[in-house]
C-alpha cells in the first residue's frame, strides 16, 4: 500500500534529481586521422593499415584493441629490424602520452587487417574502431589506396 508520506518522499527525490546539473557529453579527445590501407594483391587475405592517432586528452591513454566490421580480425603490429632481419610482432598495448600523436606507418607500427568481409576497392572508406583501456571507443575510417 502506497502512503502519502512515501509519495511525498518520492516526489522530493524526483525534484532533486531533476534540478541536478547535467553534464554534457565531452567530445572524444582521442582521434584517428589520415587513415588508409594499401590495396593488397587479389590473392592476399590481409592488408596493412596506417593512420595517426592523436591524444588531446589531459592524461595518457592506452589503445588495447582495434576492430572493423570490414575485417574478421584486426590487430596492432610493430615491425622492427633485429640483426639485419625485419621482424613483426603483435602489440597488446599502445600508450599515447597526453598531447601526443602516434603514427602508424609502413615499416613501423601498423594495423594488420585480416579476413576481409567486404570487397576491397580503391577509394572505399572502411570503418575502424580503436578500444582504449578505460573503456572508451574511438571511431575512424581507412581509405583504400592502390598499391604503390
Amino acid at each position: 500500500m502506497i502512503t502519502k508520506p512515501f509519495v511525498c518522499v518520492l516526489l522530493g527525490l524526483c525534484a532533486i534529481a531533476a534540478s541536478a546539473p547535467t553534464v554534457a557529453a565531452e567530445p572524444s579527445c582521442v582521434s584517428l586521422r589520415d587513415g588508409w590501407l594499401r590495396l593488397p594483391p587479389a590473392a592476399m587475405p590481409m592488408a596493412a593499415g596506417y593512420a595517426r592517432i592523436r591524444n588531446d586528452c589531459r592524461e595518457a591513454v592506452v589503445v588495447i584493441a582495434a576492430g572493423s566490421k570490414a575485417f574478421g580480425d584486426v590487430s596492432l603490429h610493430e615491425t622492427t629490424l633485429v640483426d639485419g632481419v625485419s621482424r613483426m610482432r603483435a602489440v597488446d598495448r599502445l600508450p599515447i602520452a597526453a598531447g601526443a600523436t602516434v603514427e602508424l606507418k609502413p615499416g613501423s607500427l601498423h594495423l594488420m587487417l585480416m579476413q576481409p568481409e567486404v570487397p576491397l576497392k580503391e577509394g572505399a572508406q572502411l570503418p575502424l574502431r580503436l578500444s582504449l583501456e578505460d573503456g572508451r571507443k574511438v571511431d575512424g575510417q581507412l581509405q583504400v589506396r592502390g598499391a604503390r
